[in-house]
């Protein structure tokens, strides 16, 4: 990366944009953190904190170790686990700063503000895989960066490529889109630094325990997390003409309109950006190119590509001239405004606004999911639920461990490692429904079954009560379901364990 040391002065202006930006974001994603209800997948990897592993059935476990570091250390809240996510673009800034600010300070900073001013960290307060792989990613890239601006590869150098490395595997242990990011790594070496491959090969080396431990946990897991990302989850990946024009969609929201103007409008500057800042313009063409071949067959996730995104701000903050800047913040700063305005208008309705959309029953299940619970609780009986996002959401406000009834999807099959129906046999279940359900379903796992109903804030809902429940039965219409739809592990991946196989048929690796 080209040293390029601005003499000017710092803009009073652009501090004072910095600490606006900041604090108020910081105060609007606070006061949403302590306001909004769990989500389903937040719910969902609660779990993992309260049953800390070296891998979860879904992804690596970071964010397990995330959330039992907050529930150790500021107690069993939910705004305890989301103040990661809360602090998290001020962290980003501030990796931003410390690997920009060699090059251009000016620009560096005109980088974090643009970040800072982007919608989605105003907003944002939700827990996910995604927010440890974020902070781990912009480490590793702070430190290469850094790394790149030495001028000879003493021990300064080496110890920041370790140590770039070290990050890259702890991305890697959050979630394996940090396998882009070690990728585009790759494509700059190759084509820009072939002098420093050396340096590379290190940051590769102390990047490698990462996969290790994940790689171990998945030959005694029955390679869960290759079984879902590689397996289970693209059974339907075929060509349709919306997946492709929803991620254009997606990264023009993402980057917003007015970033997008601007791009298009200077593209020239940017190229030539891309000439003089060959790191930056790396860790933003090889993604977008990935996403976008991905996205003839795949919707790419909104927070897909969210390990990337800091660097797209801050290469436009290194791209556009110098007097179009604050024309750009602007630009930001109006459309963040916007998405400020709408969470205010959303925090003026009430229950009863919500009433005639279809939105109404999921609204009343997360904000008065303690009184449902109250109706459908009873001595002596298990509570099940129907899939996972509603099991874990009526876990969590329990803080007791919910399994689901039945097959479930290929999300979340985290029920697989954790629960034993076998311990179940002969007692009295009930499984909460959001719709009627069919008695003929449930009849063949139980000597008798029945319907309850209820209603919470008009809406209705359902609970089926089981009386002896019979474990063997539902091994095999069931469980024998799970196995052959979701345990079709190939035969040449070897195995040291299976939570679920061993439970099934006693073995490691059940035949077929």
């Amino acid at each position: 990366m080209s040293q390029n040391h601005d003499s000017a002065a710092f803009p009073a202006t652009l501090s004072r944009w910095l600490l606006a930006a900041g604090l108020l974001s910081l105060l609007l994603r606070l006061w949403i953190s302590v306001s909004f209800p769990v989500t389903g997948d937040e719910a969902f990897f609660y779990w993992w904190g309260v049953y800390p592993d070296w891998g979860y059935s879904d992804h690596p476990p970071m964010v397990g170790w995330l959330i039992a570091l907050m529930r150790a250390t500021l107690g069993d809240s939910l705004w305890s686990i989301r103040l990661p996510i809360v602090l998290l673009p001020l962290a980003l800034g501030a990796a931003l700063w410390w690997a920009l600010k060699p090059v251009d300070r000016v620009r560096a900073a005109w980088a974090v503000l643009f970040f800072w001013l982007a919608p989605l960290n105003w907003l944002n307060t939700l827990i996910t895989t995604d927010t440890p792989l974020i902070f781990w990613s912009a480490l590793s890239v702070a430190a290469l960066m850094r790394a790149e601006q030495r001028e000879r590869l003493d021990r300064a150098a080496w110890g920041l490529y370790a140590l770039s490395g070290v990050f890259l595997g702890c991305a890697f242990l959050s979630k394996y889109f940090s396998v882009v990011l070690g990728f585009s790594y790759l494509v700059y070496f190759v084509l820009y630094r072939r002098e420093r491959l050396a340096g590379f090969a290190l940051l590769v080396l102390c990047a490698m325990p990462g996969p290790a431990i994940n790689i171990a946990y998945n030959m005694s897991h029955g390679w869960s997390n290759i079984m879902f990302n590689v397996y289970n989850r693209n059974e339907d990946a075929v060509f349709e003409w919306r997946k492709p024009l929803t991620y254009i969609g997606m990264m023009v929201y993402l980057i917003t309109p007015a970033a997008v103007w601007m791009a298009v409008r200077y593209r020239q500057a940017l190229l030539a950006a891309a000439r003089s800042q060959r790191l930056l313009a790396c860790l933003v063409v090889v993604p977008l190119l990935f996403f976008t071949l991905l996205s003839a067959k795949k919707i790419i996730g909104l927070h897909w590509v969210l390990s990337f995104y800091p660097f797209g701000f801050a290469f436009l903050a290194f791209a556009l001239p110098a007097d179009k800047l604050k024309a750009c913040a602007k630009g930001l700063a109006v459309f963040a405004g916007l998405h400020v305005l709408v969470v205010a208008g959303l925090y003026m309705t009430s229950l009863d606004t919500w009433r005639t959309t279809k939105l109404y029953p999921q609204i009343v299940r997360s904000y008065r999911t303690a009184e449902m619970l109250k109706q459908v609780t009873s001595p002596g009986v298990v509570l099940m639920g129907e899939a996972y996002t509603p099991a874990s959401i009526f876990g969590f406000e329990r803080r007791q461990y919910m399994p689901v009834f039945g097959v479930g999807k290929f999300h979340a099959r985290q029920d697989d490692m954790l629960v034993d129906f076998s311990i179940y046999q002969g007692k009295t279940i009930r499984i909460i429904l959001a719709d009627k359900p069919k008695l003929e379903e449930f009849e063949p796992y139980f000597a008798s079954v029945r319907v309850l109903s209820f209603e919470q804030d008009g809406v209705p809902f359902y609970a089926v009560e089981g009386t002896g429940f019979n474990y063997q039965a539902y091994r095999e219409g069931v469980l024998g379901t799970v196995f052959k739809r979701y345990f079709n592990i190939p035969s040449w991946l070897p195995m040291t364990g299976c939570p679920f196989c061993e439970r099934y048929c006693g073995q490691v690796r059940c035949p077929r």
